[in-house]
């Protein structure tokens, strides 16, 4: 008896045949993207995304994120949201997204606890660090959430995740240097599989002053970086862990070494190559800085437009240019607060020509509700001195508040001098506001968070 084939068989047949038919086909997405052929991986993710394949769509989501690009970005946003319903991946993903945003909204914070929370329920435990993250920066959103019972819980049940979020908690909660060894131990143990803890360990025998272990550890790092399972990013990370003289005695030279054996393969090691010299001239001249600092400009890098517009703001390594800064910090301004933070103060000083309190008002408290603990000094000193606004006391208090974490005495005086003008009205007014603004920024203490530039 003959056997026809059917015409589900010869269907099935065809989509096996893909390939060759020039059909859309995941594994040759998966595959072209091992060898960094990110056009044809996009155009096969895309058309089966379009056929409804979730797997396909979070493929596809995830080079757009990865290309860095805000519109990109937004598209992810998009895609993952239309996969959500059928992939737990699509949910972690977009909720690691959405914890990304530095202005996420109470309403944003609850959607991205929820996305976490259902993708980790669902077995996606790469959703745990995001979650904790997200319930470290914005306790007062999450009252029900005992996060160190949590962290307890799951590193019971022996999640790897669980004990970076640990280490998370120390640095959130300013107890980083009080656990030194504990978290060696968990960083050691941890190593193969959570690159990210060659920072942590670079910076625990930085604090310790172990330059013995340290340099073993490098020796690590760039054999895991030669054999292709560390990424540049990771090495970058670390040297300017070891550039950090906040961190211990700086070891500027490894570091230099560490940037310029990964920089050719990652741009934006040029830049952090250009900040080393910035910091510490003795390691070469501003002809060595500027030409690194054109390549990372080349990359179109936003670090890149933020420290040439603060050496043209400054005036000491190149000729004060206020208009030249203005040009270079506008490219930075979306993507790095201290860019807004330095717009404010020309803005306020009137380097333009004549101060403009509006626009310093606008970019200082943008920078300042971004991190950047310095444009709260420049707010409480604005709202104190009045300059070119009417003074204002109660603001004034606000932000000198916020700005005492900058542990200078400058920012001491102003909040002492600040507070002793207010009348019990004022003062009350001022503590209802100075909560108000702590829980818009997520923080149930003063930030601690310094300029990053």
């Amino acid at each position: 008896m003959a056997h026809h084939a059917t015409p589900v068989l010869l269907l099935a047949a065809a989509v096996a045949l893909a390939g060759c038919a020039g059909l859309p086909d995941e594994r040759l997405a998966r595959e072209a993207l091992q060898r960094g052929d990110n056009a044809t991986a996009e155009r096969n993710f895309r058309q089966l995304a379009e056929l409804g394949y979730a797997d396909a769509a979070v493929g596809l989501a995830d080079l757009q994120v990865a290309s860095g690009d805000p519109a990109q970005l937004e598209q992810a946003e998009a895609t993952y949201r239309q996969a959500m319903d059928q992939s737990p991946r699509a949910k972690a993903r977009l909720g690691k997204l959405l914890a990304r945003k530095t202005d996420l909204s109470p309403a944003e914070r609850q959607e991205t606890a929820q996305l976490l929370e259902a993708s980790f329920t669902a077995g996606e435990a790469s959703s745990l660090l995001p979650l904790a993250m997200l319930y470290l920066q914005y306790p007062q959103d999450f009252p029900e959430v005992n996060l160190p019972a949590r962290i307890a819980r799951w590193r019971a049940e022996g999640y790897p995740q669980a004990a970076l979020a640990q280490i998370l908690y120390y640095r959130t909660q300013g107890t980083y240097d009080q656990h030194l060894a504990e978290i060696e131990r968990i960083c050691t143990a941890s190593l193969a599989s959570a690159d990210v803890c060659y920072v942590e360990l670079a910076t625990v025998y930085q604090k310790q002053g172990n330059g013995e272990a340290r340099d073993t550890l490098l020796e690590q790092l760039m054999a895991g970086y030669r054999a292709g399972r560390i990424p540049a990013q990771r090495v970058d990370s670390v040297a300017q862990v070891l550039a950090d003289a906040e961190l211990g005695q700086p070891a500027e030279a490894k570091a230099r070494e560490l940037l310029e054996a990964v920089a050719p393969a990652h741009p934006a090691a040029w830049v952090s190559l250009a900040k080393l010299l910035y910091d510490y001239p003795g390691l070469g001249d501003t002809e060595q800085m500027l030409g690194y600092l054109e390549k990372g400009r080349a990359a179109s890098l936003p670090r890149a437009e933020l420290l040439m517009g603060r050496l043209h703001y400054e005036g000491k390594l190149v000729p004060q240019d206020p208009q030249k800064a203005v040009e270079h910090l506008l490219r930075a301004a979306p993507n790095e607060p201290a860019a807004r933070y330095l717009l404010g103060q020309i803005h306020l000083r009137g380097y333009l020509g004549d101060i403009d309190p509006d626009k310093a008002l606008e970019y200082l408290l943008d920078a300042a509700r971004n991190g950047q603990i310095n444009a709260d000094f420049a707010l409480g000193q604005m709202f104190s001195q009045g300059k070119g606004i009417q003074p204002n006391p109660v603001n004034a208090y606000v932000f000198s508040q916020l700005a005492l974490p900058k542990n200078t005495p400058q920012a001491l005086a102003l909040a002492q001098q600040v507070e002793q003008q207010l009348s019990p009205e004022q003062r009350a007014r001022a503590e209802r506001l100075l909560r108000e603004e702590r829980a818009a920024r997520g923080l149930t203490a003063p930030d601690t968070q310094m300029s990053s530039l």
